[in-house]
């Protein structure tokens, strides 16, 4: 679904590829229409749940928390954003999916402002820095901005000045670069 859209996804095509027999597909999902639910059940709790939960967590301060929410776009364990796409695209041809990506945006915007809203933010500036935090970070991806990870860490520091109007917190700055440093690596 990826990488070819949805009407791409076939039982058959997937029973070859895994090297199983399109019977062995049943015992897993019921038919196409199962798979796919299971795969909109996957995308909600692997990128939405995600956010929401990242943004929720306890921090020190603003800057954390939004580091705490950069994580989900850098670790690829937080959020696919190959299904985020994937799932939009579909969306454009499906209206009931349509309100579903809706629905599922509104929650994770809600848990970006309440963020802010937990650091003194007024819920006007609140709302607004949520808006241009995700939006931002959905259309990098949207984008397929490509550029070394070190160019873009090299940025966290003005982002987060530019996203919270605040001074970035050091220690927490310092604590995100170590989490990211350590991706990749056994």
């Amino acid at each position: 679904m990826v990488r070819d859209g949805v009407a791409q996804v076939k039982i058959m095509k997937l029973a070859e590829r895994m090297g199983v027999s399109r019977s062995s597909f049943y015992w897993y999902f019921r038919d196409r229409d199962d798979l796919l639910r299971a795969l909109l059940t996957e995308w909600e709790a692997r990128n939405s749940a995600s956010i929401i939960d990242q943004c929720g967590l306890q921090a020190a301060n603003i800057t954390e928390g939004v580091c705490n929410f950069f994580l989900c776009f850098v670790d690829p364990d937080y959020f696919d954003t190959g299904l985020d796409f994937a799932v939009r695209e579909w969306a454009r041809r499906d209206e009931a999916l349509r309100c579903r990506v809706d629905a599922a945006d509104a929650a994770r915007l809600r848990a970006v402002t309440d963020m802010f809203s937990r650091y003194g933010f007024t819920p006007e500036e609140a709302d607004a820095r949520a808006r241009i935090l995700y939006f931002m970070q959905l259309g990098y991806h949207a984008l397929d901005v490509r550029e070394p990870m070190g160019d873009r860490l090299a940025r966290v520091s003005a982002y987060l000045k530019g996203f919270t109007g605040r001074a970035p917190d050091e220690p927490a700055m310092v604590s995100f670069m170590r989490r990211v440093g350590r991706l990749g690596q056994p």
